[in-house]
């Protein structure tokens, strides 16, 4: 026969007197079963909500996003509207300049398209205001038929005489003072009195600056582009290796250190370190320059 267990429960009545209840142990189980169900429905209630609410927050996050990537494009959108009609305006301004003076285009900019070459060439334009190349390239004479770019080139040249005085050797063939024989003159001699400062003709740095044979005491600058200048028989240096120098800065002083006959300057213009005529390059005096805005 089948046994039956069961659980007692025992409690007091009214009367005090002690009632045994038996509970099938069956019952038991089905209770504990259904406790457990419903623990297992709110955990899984509870996890539900819990999901939600994460995805709730998520949602909110990615929709404040949205409104502000709205609100920053609303507003890069106008900025690009205000850039484009001033990049309009300053190309207007730059065909404008470029006409009154004849300049032609930078052929650097010949493969952008027109809006964009025009934008390059206004800024190309302030860049030649700024740093005193247009009053440069202006004051070199006729400036049709040139670009912002050959401005700067002649910036750089040194078109600065380094001492005034009158030229008393001049570049080329000539009779050596020496020995009495043809010979060729790689520069220009200027007289000048003993000590007269020497200026830069052009920014550059100072490649040397001590004695070189023949020249005495001597200074080289390098003034970019293959063009450097050569001062020769100075009595004192204003500047040494290595240096950066500006238009105008002392480079040292006149004297007659070396094959010299006197107090002069003996000048050269080198090109790729060949020397060439300097004439062409001596157009201002400093206090032409001055005078002009260019320094």
């Amino acid at each position: 026969m089948r046994k039956r267990f069961y659980i007692m429960l025992v409690a007091r009545n009214a009367e005090g007197e002690l009632l045994k209840i038996p509970v099938p142990m069956h019952y038991l189980y089905v209770f504990v079963a259904g406790a457990l169900i419903g623990m297992l429905t709110i955990t899984g209630m509870l996890g539900s909500y819990t999901r939600m609410v994460v995805k709730t927050q998520k949602f909110n996050q990615l929709r404040d996003e949205q409104k502000a990537l709205k609100s920053q494009y609303s507003q890069l959108e106008q900025i690009a509207q205000e850039n484009e009609l001033q990049a309009q305006s300053l190309s207007s301004l730059a065909g404008e300049v470029s006409s009154l003076y004849g300049l032609k285009p930078d052929p650097a900019f010949a493969d952008d398209d027109p809006a964009s070459a025009s934008l390059q060439q206004f800024y190309a334009l302030r860049n030649t205001a700024m740093t005193g190349a247009a009053s440069v390239g202006i004051g070199m004479g006729d400036v049709r038929d040139t670009s912002t770019r050959d401005w700067m080139r002649l910036a750089a040249a040194p078109t600065l005489w380094p001492v005034q005085g009158r030229v008393t050797g001049s570049f080329g063939e000539r009779i050596d003072p020496f020995s009495g024989e043809g010979a060729f003159h790689r520069g220009v001699d200027i007289s000048s009195d003993f000590g007269t400062r020497i200026i830069a003709p052009a920014d550059g740095i100072v490649r040397f600056a001590d004695f070189m044979n023949g020249y005495g005491r001597a200074v080289m600058i390098d003034h970019g582009n293959g063009v450097s200048t050569l001062y020769g028989h100075l009595s004192g240096f204003a500047v040494s290796p290595g240096q950066l120098i500006r238009r105008g800065d002392s480079v040292g002083y006149v004297g007659q250190s070396g094959r010299s006959t006197g107090p002069h300057l003996h000048y050269e213009v080198r090109i790729f370190n060949t020397p060439v005529n300097p004439h062409k390059y001596l157009r201002f005096s400093f206090n032409q320059q001055v005078a002009s805005g260019a320094m």
